[in-house]
């Protein structure tokens, strides 16, 4: 089984996974060492983590450079969090697709909202032709590649985040999405429903309010991210420690 078909395997076993999100090679090497089945790109993190604000502020280029290191670094699968795609056509979204799957990346991130100032979705119909077009490349070029939606009512907080988000769903299966991540969702009530509104394995987000993951694997949840809160607890810690040594006029902290 290579690569690729375990990551596929994976969002079909009867339990949840947990995915491993990085932000550079050697955070990739510490989850693979700590027994995590599959990784993927943190896309705020790994731009926090290089001076840029999330976004894609990033250059595509330094993303795709990680991506190359880490799959000659790490033997578990990798997915890459390509944001809106780095283009804002299909073409252009294709053509960067190419690049992370000749790199060994087995899985994409795209999603359904323009960052900005003020993040705003695009819309269903428009996002739809898009992912059809990039569906069907995958499919008539025999790519494998797992293409995870994010739709992000719930990101942004709409009242109208469940229905929306049902809507969203149904268009993006319809369009040869295989999986569909739904940030910022946490009452079980809403998981479950939008879990049984699609037969695509649904993928949620570490928020606080988040139940655990048996009860997310009860629910049907196939999938789940730590997104940049790993990321962010790492530096706060590191920040405490930095003011530490100061502080005590001594290394004793970080020894």
């Amino acid at each position: 089984m290579n690569n690729f078909e375990a990551f596929v395997q994976l969002h079909n076993n009867p339990s949840q996974f947990v995915l491993g999100n990085i932000w550079d090679v050697h955070s990739a090497t510490v989850f693979e060492a700590a027994g995590y089945q599959a990784i993927g790109v943190s896309s705020q993190a790994m731009s926090n983590s290089l001076g840029y604000a999330d976004g894609e502020n990033l250059p595509f280029d330094l993303l795709l450079r990680l991506a190359k290191r880490v799959v000659e670094v790490v033997k578990i699968p990798f997915s890459v969090d390509m944001e809106g795609g780095y283009d804002k056509t299909a073409a252009g979204i294709i053509n960067n697709i190419n690049k992370l799957h000749d790199a060994g990346v087995v899985g994409i991130n795209l999603e359904d909202t323009i960052p900005g100032a003020s993040r705003q979705f695009q819309s269903a119909d428009i996002f739809q032709s898009t992912l059809s077009a990039i569906a069907d490349h995958i499919s008539r070029n025999n790519m494998q590649l797992f293409l995870n939606i994010r739709t992000d009512g719930f990101l942004m907080g709409s009242p109208t985040a469940l229905e929306d988000t049902l809507v969203r769903v149904k268009t993006y299966e319809d369009a040869g999405a295989q999986g569909i991540f739904v940030p910022c969702i946490t009452d079980s009530g809403d998981i479950k429903t939008v879990v049984q509104a699609t037969t695509l394995p649904v993928n949620v987000m570490c928020m606080p309010a988040l139940p655990g993951f048996d009860e997310l694997g009860a629910l049907g949840v196939k999938r789940i991210s730590m997104g940049p809160f790993l990321f962010n607890k790492v530096y706060n810690n590191a920040g405490a420690l930095a003011k530490a040594v100061l502080s005590d006029n001594n290394f004793a902290s970080i020894l």
